[in-house]
């Protein structure tokens, strides 16, 4: 509706009918005389808006999308925190765990032709696998925060309430910060390594393992707890020194993921009821907390793009690969030396399949569902290929993407075995992914 006296100023009525059909949702109605004071209004929410920028304003400063860090720092310290005693590793522990990676490193060297790490393994507290991989999560995230900006956009100009924009930018940014704090708590208890998840979230390769969650890993199997750490720092080793050897492989795992946020589709209806939630009650950072847990697994729309689908398969067969190299290499170092080794890599796989540390991160963060079953699969096609042409042939692989097996060739392990595959000119999405590399290289 306009101003017939003046047809390009917004109709003042309409503007104020509109604004009354949006509060309605949240229990704001009009006075005894059936008007909305919406100056009297404004003020209140300003005041509102005011009281809790300030809030926020406790933690640092937001971003240039409205996302508050240091809040969502602050969330996944304190429920990491409520999670139980996470102590530093003393000395005798740091020393178990540096004798276990130099025995994974002794034993490496006799099947892989991949470098040692020249930093020394490290033992890490959850507080500090946090800390350590903040700015990695920080830049994967970015992406799933433009897209809700487009999505509350969208939002605002169906309701006409551009008026309440700030407040519910504010609103939804809050709540998406403490969804990511959560995530990320949670990643916090369940990994046992820097890079138990597959991406490389560390600016350079690092092996570091995290005692206190290994122990929680421990419980309830009947291998030796030495053995134990001892499997999972070959696991650590061998993907460290396969991300520091291919240089290529870390920032292209990052770029696919940033890829499929970019074009994350947001579910309106889960955003409109998220939103109206949190206006209906006291916007505080505890109640950003709940908000935000009741927001996480129904943000994003179910339906991906095409180009969505293709960056998906990518991922998951480079993870997969990544994963079921793993996999073989420990099974040719440690299938004759440690006999609880197959037990545990079975244990393993299980806990992909139910949906992992990976799994459960980047389906929350960045909408990413990932189906985990290819990694057997890999670990398969890998062995075969040591088989057939030696272990030296299976890790030259790495030396291109183009050299490395398809989602096709995860079905026909031995076909791949046999022959491999030659590199050549990059298509379309290589073309994008190389432009993303460069973009954050620029940036460095």
């Amino acid at each position: 509706m306009t101003d017939p006296a003046n047809p390009d100023r917004p109709d003042p009525d309409g503007e104020e009918e509109a604004l009354l059909r949006f509060l309605a949702q949240f229990g704001i109605s009009p006075g005894p005389d059936g008007r909305l004071d919406v100056e009297a209004l404004m003020g209140r929410l300003q005041g509102m808006m005011g009281a809790f920028a300030t809030q926020m304003a406790s933690f640092g400063k937001s971003d240039e999308s409205g996302m508050n860090w240091g809040f969502t720092k602050d969330v996944v310290r304190r429920l990491t925190a409520a999670a139980g005693p996470d102590p530093s590793a003393g000395t005798a522990e740091l020393a178990r765990i540096r004798d276990a990676v130099a025995l994974a490193d002794l034993w490496l060297d006799e099947e892989l032709g991949f470098p040692r790490l020249s930093s020394p393994a490290a033992a890490w507290t959850r507080a500090e696998w946090v800390e350590r991989t903040w700015s990695t999560w920080q830049q994967l995230v970015r992406p799933v925060t433009g897209q809700l900006s487009v999505a509350l956009r969208g939002l605002v100009d169906a309701r006409e309430s551009a008026s309440v924009e700030p407040m519910l930018r504010m609103a939804l940014s809050g709540m998406f910060a403490s969804q990511v704090g959560q995530s990320l708590a949670s990643l916090a208890q369940s990994v046992v390594s820097a890079a138990d998840i597959g991406l490389p979230l560390t600016g350079e390769p690092q092996v570091a393992l995290l005692p206190v969650n290994i122990s929680a890993f421990s419980e309830g199997l009947e291998a030796d707890p030495g053995d134990i750490l001892l499997f999972l720092a070959i696991r650590e080793v061998a993907r460290q020194r396969l991300f520091g050897a291919v240089g290529w492989l870390g920032p292209q795992l990052l770029a696919l993921v940033e890829h499929y946020a970019r074009d994350i589709a947001i579910d309106p209806d889960a955003l409109e009821q998220a939103i109206e939630s949190q206006l209906g009650s006291a916007m505080t950072p505890e109640a950003l907390e709940d908000a935000g847990q009741a927001l996480a697994g129904s943000l994003f729309a179910p339906q991906v793009t095409e180009e969505q689908r293709e960056v998906l398969e990518r991922l998951e067969t480079l993870l997969a690969l990544v994963e079921g190299w793993v996999d073989e290499v420990v099974a040719q170092v440690a299938g004759t030396r440690m006999p609880a080794a197959a037990a545990l890599t079975e244990t393993l796989r299980r806990r992909r399949a139910v949906g992992g540390p990976a799994e459960s991160a980047l389906k929350s963060l960045v909408g990413l569902e990932l189906r985990p079953r290819r990694t057997r699969d890999a670990a398969n096609l890998w062995a075969a290929t040591r088989v057939a042409r030696g272990s030296e042939a299976r890790d030259a692989t790495w030396d291109h993407p183009d050299l490395l097996p398809t989602t096709a060739d995860l079905a026909d392990p031995l076909g791949f075995a046999a022959a491999g595959h030659t590199a050549g000119a990059p298509d379309d999405l290589d073309a994008e992914l190389a432009r993303l590399l460069d973009e954050e290289g620029g940036g460095a």
